[in-house]
């Protein structure tokens, strides 16, 4: 089975419509959507009439562009952010100072998908935003048997043994407590056409999940014209909702 989720629904307008304009066209299964943006309201309200798939896309190295956000929640994001950016390798060390602040963004922005949504996510991502630094994991954030992005699967000499032992460690964790895809990966680069044909091939043995970023004007042109309708003929498409039994995110 394959998803196509594309990442960062409600960030701003043009990543909103972007998306929409996507799903209309059949090109994505499933949207990622950011809270307390400068979008999020509208997003929203225009998914509710649309029938797309929305999970909660975590945010913890962004500042929040919305309005009317509480100080408070500013304070622990200037105390977050500045540690999982200023380092490549914090995101893998657990800051015990911290826990307090990552505990209080997480449910913040798991309450106010449920404002806005009326439902909890369908299922939980981040990526580049983090959502799988060593305060989610160690902190035990996200309950267990949650629909969750896992990390990238990678082809034999992508990247460094180190890479790829940390990553194997994080995969079997994530695995290991929630439900989440056989394997991920990012639709760039485009040019790579071959290893896109394989990717979408292994989709009809395993669950398949590829980031999408419509917002980008490549991507954009690339999920809206003719050559990935032609790509995508008879491969299983699907939805996190589809993975493992019918449970539901329990916060």
């Amino acid at each position: 089975m394959l998803i196509i989720t594309a990442d960062d629904y409600g960030k701003t307008a043009h990543a909103t419509d972007s998306i929409l304009r996507c799903y209309a066209g059949k090109r994505i299964t499933s949207a990622s959507a950011m809270v307390f943006m400068e979008d999020s309201e509208r997003a929203a309200s225009l998914a509710s009439n649309t029938g797309l798939e929305v999970g909660l896309h975590f945010n913890f190295t962004m500042p929040f562009s919305g309005p009317g956000i509480k100080a408070s929640l500013r304070r622990h994001q200037e105390k977050v952010i500045p540690w999982l950016t200023g380092s490549r390798f914090a995101q893998v060390l657990y800051h015990p100072l911290l826990a307090e602040s990552f505990a209080v963004l997480f449910r913040a922005q798991m309450d106010e998908f449920k404002r806005l949504y009326g439902h909890t996510p369908a299922f939980l991502n981040g990526h580049h935003h983090m959502h799988l630094c060593a305060n989610v994991l160690a902190g035990r954030l996200i309950p267990g048997g949650a629909r969750v992005r896992n990390t990238f699967t990678f082809e034999p000499g992508e990247k460094d043994p180190l890479n790829r032992l940390y990553r194997r460690l994080i995969n079997g964790i994530v695995s290991s407590r929630y439900l989440t895809t056989d394997r991920f990966y990012s639709i760039q680069p485009l040019r790579e056409r071959e290893r896109l044909f394989r990717i979408l091939a292994s989709s009809r043995e395993e669950d398949v999940e590829i980031e999408v970023h419509p917002e980008n004007a490549e991507e954009l042109a690339f999920l809206t014209g003719g050559g990935l309708g032609e790509m995508l003929r008879g491969i299983p498409m699907g939805a996190f909702r589809q993975l493992g039994s019918k449970q539901v995110i329990q916060s």
